[in-house]
C-alpha cells in the first residue's frame, strides 16, 4: 500500500516528482521529502506534511529530475510521473462534465455574470430552498446533499435568456440521480418534456488556485436569486470535520448552499455549502476535485427510488440468491 493521499475524497494536488520511504510494515510513503533529522524525515504528501518516524524506515528513494545527459540522470522509468487523462467533453456520458482543455482568460465579474448567469438555478423543496448549476445542455445539476435531504418534491427554477430579455421557468419533473451524505453533493436531472437545452459550466481545478486570488459566488441566498457576491480565497486547506474546504471571504448565507463558486476564468472551483454564523467573510466551499470524484464514481453512490432514505443501491448476497433459485426450482 503507497500513501499518496489519506482524504480520498478530497482533491489533493498530484506530486510529479517523488521520493519513496518503504516501511517496515511493507507499506510506503510518497511525497517529497522536506526535511531530515536524526529521528524523523518530514515529507510533504500534497495536503499537508507528516514525521515518519526512523526507526520505521527500511529503505529511502529520492526520484529527482535532471536534465537528460547529466550526471546521475535518472531514466523516464525511474522518475514517477502523472498519467494525464485527456479532458472529458459534453459526449462523455462517463464524466457527465467538461473541463477547459487550455485555461481561458480572466475577465470581470460583470462580464462573467453575463454568461454564467443562466446555469445557476434555485433550488426549491417544500422544507427550503438552495442553489446549483449545470454540468452539462441535458440537464445534470450539482446541489447539495442537505438541500434536498429527506425531499422527495423538488422543483428547479431556471432563467432562460430569450431575445435579450431573462425568463424565469420552473421545471418539476426532477429525478434524484446520485447523492452522497458525508461529501454533502447531490446530483439531479431534470426531465421535463420538451425541456430546452440548458446552459452549463465548466468544472476548473482548486489546486491551481493561489491563496489571495479572487473568486465570486452566484447563488440565491434568503430566496434571492442571482445574486452575485465576490472575495478573495483564504485558505485552500480548512480542515473541518476531517474534510478539506476551500475558504473565502466571499459572502455566503442561508441559500447560496449547493451554488457554485467561481475563479475569474468562469469555472467552477467549488461549491459553496456553509459560513460560520457568528462571523463575517468566514464562508466555505467544496473543492471541485470532490465533485469530479463524485461524478465519475456516481454509480457508487446512486439513489434507490424504491427506498428514499437510502442513497445506496445494494445486491443481494450471492448466497441469497441461490438459496432463492434452489427454492423456485421444480
Amino acid at each position: 500500500m503507497k500513501l499518496l493521499c489519506t482524504l480520498g475524497l478530497v482533491g489533493c494536488g498530484f506530486i510529479a516528482i517523488a521520493d519513496e520511504i518503504q516501511l517496515r510494515d511493507k507499506s510506503a510513503v510518497i511525497g517529497r521529502i522536506v526535511a531530515e533529522k536524526p529521528d524523523q524525515v518530514f515529507v510533504d504528501i500534497g495536503y499537508t506534511v507528516i514525521g515518519v518516524p526512523r526507526a520505521q524506515i527500511t529503505k529511502l528513494t529520492r526520484s529527482e529530475e535532471k536534465s537528460p545527459g547529466s550526471k546521475g540522470s535518472k531514466k523516464a522509468s525511474d522518475v514517477a510521473t502523472k498519467t494525464t487523462s485527456p479532458a472529458p467533453s459534453i459526449a462523455d456520458t462517463k464524466a457527465l462534465f467538461t473541463v477547459n482543455p487550455t485555461p481561458p482568460p480572466e475577465r470581470t465579474v460583470r462580464e462573467l455574470m453575463a454568461q454564467l448567469g443562466q446555469a445557476v438555478v434555485q433550488v426549491r423543496t417544500p422544507s427550503g430552498l438552495g442553489s446549483g448549476f449545470f454540468i452539462n445542455e441535458d440537464g445534470h445539476l450539482i446541489t447539495n446533499f442537505h438541500v434536498i435531504e429527506g425531499e422527495t418534491q423538488i422543483s428547479v427554477e431556471v432563467y432562460h435568456q430569450r431575445n435579450g430579455q431573462l425568463e424565469r421557468r420552473a421545471y418539476k419533473q426532477v429525478r434524484i440521480v446520485a447523492m452522497h451524505k458525508f461529501a454533502d453533493l447531490a446530483l439531479l436531472k431534470i426531465e421535463d418534456k420538451e425541456s430546452p437545452k440548458f446552459a452549463r459550466v465548466p468544472l476548473g481545478d482548486a489546486d491551481q488556485l493561489a491563496v489571495g486570488e479572487r473568486v465570486f459566488a452566484i447563488g440565491s441566498p434568503l430566496g434571492l436569486e442571482r445574486t452575485v457576491t465576490e472575495g478573495i480565497l483564504s485558505t485552500k486547506t480548512r480542515q473541518m470535520q476531517g474534510s478539506l474546504y476551500l475558504q473565502t471571504t466571499t459572502q455566503i448565507n442561508p441559500g447560496n448552499s449547493g451554488g457554485p463558486l467561481f475563479n475569474l476564468r468562469g469555472e467552477v472551483v467549488g461549491v459553496t455549502n456553509m459560513k460560520i454564523t457568528f462571523g463575517e467573510g468566514l464562508g466555505f466551499a467544496i473543492p471541485v476535485e470532490q465533485v469530479k470524484f463524485f461524478l465519475t464514481h456516481r454509480d457508487a453512490y446512486a439513489y434507490d427510488a424504491d427506498n428514499p432514505s437510502n442513497a445506496y443501491r445494494y445486491l443481494p448476497p450471492p448466497s441469497r440468491v441461490k438459496q432463492a433459485e434452489g427454492q423456485r426450482a421444480p
